[in-house]
């Protein structure tokens, strides 16, 4: 056989398990918990960080969706929070609701849209004192949900009730407590 016949075989031979293996790979069953690249996690809670630009605190707190949670004079409303799968490249956002409480109390919409963890410059919250930003989407959180805070409230104390203290008129003045130095008129 000529070197140009041994060749031909080989890459006969070599064709012939390719065909073989792509058949072999055809029948095998897909994954039945592979999610699609378009596929996103819907997520129960949204993490935030917010900044207090007077005294410079940066704080982080766990938003449940459709609830409505109080940063300073902002309150943040996240209406929904998805996330990709951790096999994925993070790609994270939050429809998000955030009003501001003025100094008349009333309540003024200040932002209506997507945040993104991965930009979180892009569409963060800038306000005169706080700044709010969207860190993640999370499935759990330590922070009790909404309807467990509810449930909570309708039981009964255990612990002893303390004495009433005795009514004073609307119009008076509340006594200095033990550790307060009286005042001198």
């Amino acid at each position: 056989m000529s070197y140009f016949g041994r060749i031909s075989t080989g890459l006969f031979t070599a064709a012939s398990v390719l065909a073989a293996s792509a058949a072999a790979f055809a029948a095998a069953p897909a994954p039945a918990v592979a999610p699609s690249a378009s596929e996103r996690v819907t997520n129960p809670v949204a993490e935030f960080a917010g900044i207090d630009k007077i005294t410079g605190r940066i704080i982080t707190f766990d938003v449940y969706i459709d609830e409505t949670v109080q940063f300073g004079a902002l309150q943040v409303t996240p209406r929904v929070c998805y996330s990709r799968p951790d096999t994925e490249q993070p790609k994270t956002d939050s429809f998000v609701e955030v009003d501001e409480i003025t100094l008349d109390r009333k309540i003024r919409r200040i932002f209506t849209g997507w945040m993104f963890a991965e930009s979180p410059g892009l569409n963060a919250v800038e306000h005169a004192v706080y700044d709010v930003w969207l860190k993640g989407c999370k499935q759990k959180s330590d922070v009790p949900p909404p309807t467990a805070a509810k449930a909570d409230t309708g039981k009964p104390k255990t612990e002893a009730a303390k004495p009433n203290a005795p009514a004073q008129p609307a119009d008076a003045a509340p006594e200095p407590a033990d550790d307060e130095p009286a005042s001198a008129n």
